[in-house]
């Protein structure tokens, strides 16, 4: 079977996913469209050799609607040969593009392609794209249906994790992207996004707060206390697993993923498409896979998703060099670590969604590129991408530098 091969990759700053925020002038397109260009114009490639661009994208209704991959690709001048596919598995749905673009080269029908994710979370909202599972009777009742900050405080619950326990994993995460920013660990991979005239909106994460303390969380109450006692969340939750007598609400915005606005994209080939390209590889895809899991937990797809992709790769836990896994709420990183016992030094070494945002359909690329700078600054070979998914799923990816 060819091998797929990554040789590049960028991504916009994220930007704070509300009215006030820096990209909010910027349209679901544009977003799109500079990632697009930004890695044309960096790898010089011919977009002739270009067989097709996926683009994950959680909520595709309105401009965001109608196959964002292809307007975007049109938009970046890629040529009217050049097709595009939009996906959605929810907030993997960035990996997804990534892999999904990687196994059109790995079939052997595909030479060159991009996969990678969007998402304006201030000009479309979160939900906007509706959905049977949170409303219809249906499916609603028997996959114990719960908003995800309920069930990552029930995670919290039923794993033993305490107020304290997330709130230092989240100033954590604020370090540690404070850390790799003022070091310069992003300069090469982060596009900024520019208007109209040429003027950069915005060249670096905005949603970060450095100065986080455990003292400054503590003053925040937790998020999800009314919809869960008083929406009947709760109830939910110990219905699902009787052996919680109490949902105890640990998480708020300071130690949960920040709704933000982002694009990413990779470029991912065969061998044949690097020699047209004149260009080498810098990694590999060496495995990738899916799984669903329990749905009222519904967060912790990506302990299961890591054995599946482990065992698809013939590779065991101590094989992995560093771990990216989005921390789309604190206690989703802690059950991992806890499920593994895996070194805390090796996992969001350099931050997470906490500390930078995760823009739904672009963080999983966004993750992955990560991953592979780090692997370069630290001379080191593997890395495992995962993510959890709303509806109980994990979705992972192994890469390999090359």
């Amino acid at each position: 079977m060819p091998e797929a091969f990554i040789y590049d990759h960028v991504r916009t700053p994220r930007g704070r996913g509300k009215p006030d925020g820096a990209l909010h002038e910027v349209s679901t397109l544009g977003l799109a469209t500079t990632v697009l260009r930004a890695i044309k114009d960096r790898c010089g490639f011919d977009t002739h050799l270009i067989d097709d661009v996926v683009l994950g994208c959680v909520d595709p209704v309105g401009e965001a609607g109608g196959d964002i991959a292809r307007a975007a690709a049109l938009a970046a001048d890629y040529g009217n040969h050049v097709p595009g596919i939009q996906i959605n598995r929810f907030c993997a749905s960035g990996l997804d593009a990534v892999n999904f673009a990687a196994a059109q080269v790995m079939a052997g029908q595909h030479e060159l392609t991009v996969g990678g994710g969007v998402e304006s979370m201030s000009r479309v909202g979160i939900g906007a794209s509706g959905g049977a599972w949170p409303v219809d009777p249906a499916i609603a009742i028997k996959s114990y249906f719960m908003p995800q900050g309920v069930s990552a405080d029930l995670i919290a619950t039923k794993y033993g994790f305490s107020r304290d326990d997330v709130d230092h994993f989240a100033v954590t995460s604020q370090q540690r992207a404070a850390t790799a920013w003022s070091e310069g660990r992003f300069k090469n991979s982060v596009v900024p996004v520019r208007d109209i005239n040429g003027i950069a909106l915005l060249d670096r994460d905005e949603h970060m707060r450095p100065s986080t303390d455990m003292q400054s969380l503590a003053a925040l109450k937790p998020s999800f206390v009314m919809m869960g006692e008083q929406g009947g969340f709760d109830a939910v939750a110990i219905d699902a697993y009787p052996e919680v007598e109490r949902v105890v609400h640990v998480h708020h915005a300071g130690n949960s993923s920040g709704i933000v606005d982002g694009a990413a994209a990779v470029l991912i080939g065969s061998t044949d498409a690097g020699e047209a390209m004149a260009r080498k590889p810098r990694a590999k895809i060496r495995a990738f896979a899916n799984i669903g899991s329990e749905p009222a937990l519904m967060l912790t797809g990506p302990v299961d998703v890591t054995k599946k992709v482990l065992a698809r790769a013939k590779m065991a836990l101590a094989d992995i060099d560093l771990f990216e896994v989005n921390e789309a709420f604190a206690s989703v990183v802690l059950r991992y670590l806890q499920a593994f016992d895996v070194d805390a030094a090796k996992i969001n070494v350099n931050g997470g969604a906490i500390a930078m945002g995760h823009p739904l359909g672009a963080t999983g690329a966004m993750l992955l590129g990560t991953a592979l700078d780090e692997l370069e600054r630290a001379g080191k070979a593997t890395a495992l991408v995962t993510l959890c998914i709303g509806a109980g799923m994990g979705t992972a990816t192994i890469i390999e530098r090359v």
